[in-house]
């Protein structure tokens, strides 16, 4: 955990629990040349969401015919204006989450290619990017956010793209550090590209997921989670 080190590996830690398979997809899992896909598990919070952009969703349409049945005026057009932006609003946000949450679309890759974010549904899944393991100098372990806050503290993994990125996470004090998952610092720019949040919704902890990084190309690990 030193600032120096890259040592002790966050695959090693406590958080490990030793299964291999929780995001994997395609044969095994753990060999270097099959899929491991980091997904969103379904959650009843998740269903909620859903369930509750249904009922506005539904509400809205309520407005909408409620409005043409009273006839024109200034109430009326005043309901129809508010159904018409809550079916727009709701049913965009009832279209993305369900088909999301159907699609199961993983959120982080790792292949023999190399890393890959894949696109968000509904984008076509070409428009995924993917960094090559060549282009990968070394991957840093973080943390931010405040202990005891509405979100806590969260950890991020960060595939650094350059050995000056990978040096500034090895000496950086925290506040450089926390760049490295801010998209509007330029000098960050290429490694935010590569900032995975690791979400306690996540199929895989931040110890599996670097430990099958490791097996598929055996780069340095910068563990600066306690700085």
């Amino acid at each position: 955990m030193g600032r120096t080190g890259d040592r002790p590996d966050p695959s090693a830690s406590a958080g490990d629990t030793g299964g291999d398979t929780g995001g994997a997809t395609g044969g095994g899992g753990g060999a270097g040349g099959a899929v491991f896909g980091v997904r969103n598990r379904v959650t009843w919070w998740a269903v909620w969401q859903l369930l509750a952009l249904l009922i506005l969703f539904l509400a809205s349409i309520g407005f909408v015919a409620g409005a043409v049945m009273r006839g024109m005026g200034v109430g009326s057009l005043a309901f129809l204006l508010l159904g018409v932006a809550g079916i727009t609003l709701f049913g965009t946000g009832l279209l993305v989450s369900g088909g999301g949450m159907l699609a199961r679309r993983p959120v982080l890759e790792l292949s023999a290619a190399g890393v890959r974010r894949p696109a968000r549904w509904p984008l076509p899944r070409g428009a995924g990017r993917t960094l090559p393991w060549t282009d990968v100098s070394a991957i840093a372990a973080l943390r931010r956010g405040v202990p005891g806050g509405r979100k806590g503290e969260l950890d991020y993994v960060v595939f650094l793209p350059t050995a000056e990125l990978a040096e500034m996470a090895r000496t950086a004090e925290r506040p450089q550090l926390v760049a490295l998952t801010m998209r509007d610092v330029p000098a960050t720019a290429e490694a935010v590209r590569w900032c995975f949040v690791v979400e306690r919704g996540w199929d895989a902890t931040l110890p599996q997921i670097v430990k099958q990084a490791r097996r598929r190309r055996p780069v340095p690990v910068i563990d600066r989670r306690t700085v």
